[in-house]
């Protein structure tokens, strides 16, 4: 008898354990779902879109080109006997760069010009005899034509003579050299050096219809260097592209003049500012609002306290606000801050 209540007594025990855990898990589930239902609105700051004058001026970016730039190739053949110039160099146009092997080729030259004089020499004899009717005419016309191949010869051994001495087609700066003493050259296929001359570079931006229109040849506009601190250059634009790109953007060429220092390098990014006395009506968003990079630029638009991503296409760009062309309209809610906890669709409650 007393091991039956015994038994009863443990049963009963472990019926109110398990009775009792079962309604503290019941109790967390619904602490748990409460809470999480409360987590689902996001606190966020909204702002609106708001009108204003802006200036019409405006800021185009692309990479700094040579001006000048080429790739010097052997113009004759034969072994390199001095180098005269090597990478990182300055040159001038006209400047000895390379003096190859030339005993063959002033060999040809003094051959040459042996040939010519003896045909200059036989022409004056038949001119003579002609005179006197003692050769044809077909032997005068032979020795004249034979001056003639002769003075080509000459001319031809000349040049060949003078490609020996290899001068810079160009003045500016050794990019790269691809040759040494010893090397040996042939015509036309063999690669020498990279010239490039950045005295004078040109600016290549991009720019929006609206903005090409604001835009003349021989306008001034002020150019600065992103790698190169606050220092302005003077640019002028010296084309402008007749034909939009497909994504409706058209080039823009602004030439400018480096500093003494050659501190602006073919490749660098830059800016340019295009001056416009003119004014317009904008509409201007806190930057902060932005989401992405400003160029692939997104914003979360707030409807019936929800928030929803939207793409946005983005005009000027200042420290603190960007000039929204398309994809928001006044009066609008847009979250301002707190967009890091935010996915499409999801719950918010405003912030004061």
């Amino acid at each position: 008898m007393k091991k039956l209540i015994y038994i009863l007594v443990v049963v009963v025990l472990i019926g109110a354990v398990a009775y009792t855990l079962n309604k503290n898990k019941k109790e967390m589930t619904e602490k748990a779902a409460v809470a999480e239902i409360k987590s689902e609105a996001i606190p966020v700051t909204l702002t609106e879109v708001q009108s204003a004058k802006l200036d019409k001026s405006f800021t185009a970016q692309g990479n700094f080109r040579p001006v000048q730039s080429l790739t010097l190739y052997s113009e004759t053949a034969g072994q390199i006997q001095r180098v005269l110039k090597r990478k990182g160099d300055k040159v001038r146009a006209g400047e000895l760069l390379v003096q190859v092997e030339d005993n063959t080729m002033s060999a040809n030259l003094a051959t040459a010009q042996a040939n010519y004089q003896k045909a200059q020499k036989d022409l004056e004899r038949m001119k003579n005899l002609a005179a006197g009717d003692a050769i044809t005419k077909r032997q005068l016309e032979e020795a004249q034509i034979n001056v003639a191949s002769t003075r080509a010869q000459l001319v031809a051994a000349r040049q060949n003579q003078g490609n020996t001495r290899v001068t810079a087609p160009i003045s500016g700066e050794i990019n790269e050299m691809y040759i040494e003493v010893g090397s040996f050259l042939t015509p036309g296929n063999t690669k020498m050096y990279d010239i490039v001359n950045v005295d004078r570079l040109k600016l290549n931006v991009k720019v929006s219809e609206a903005e090409v229109l604001l835009i003349s040849r021989g306008q001034k506009v002020k150019v600065t260097a992103n790698a190169g601190g606050a220092q302005e250059y003077e640019g002028t634009v010296t084309a402008i592209g007749a034909a939009a790109d497909p994504t409706l953007k058209f080039d823009v060429e602004v030439e400018v003049k480096n500093a003494a220092n050659n501190n602006l390098r073919a490749g660098m990014y830059g800016t340019a500012f295009f001056q416009v006395a003119d004014q317009r009506d904008a509409l201007l968003l806190a930057r902060e609002s932005i989401v992405g990079s400003i160029q692939d630029p997104s914003v979360y638009v707030v409807k019936d306290n929800k928030a929803y991503l939207r793409k946005v296409k983005v005009g000027v760009v200042t420290q603190d606000q960007v000039e929204i062309l398309d994809g928001i309209q006044p009066g609008e809610k847009v979250v301002q801050s707190g967009q890091i906890n935010l996915r499409e669709g999801i719950q918010v409650t405003t912030l004061k």
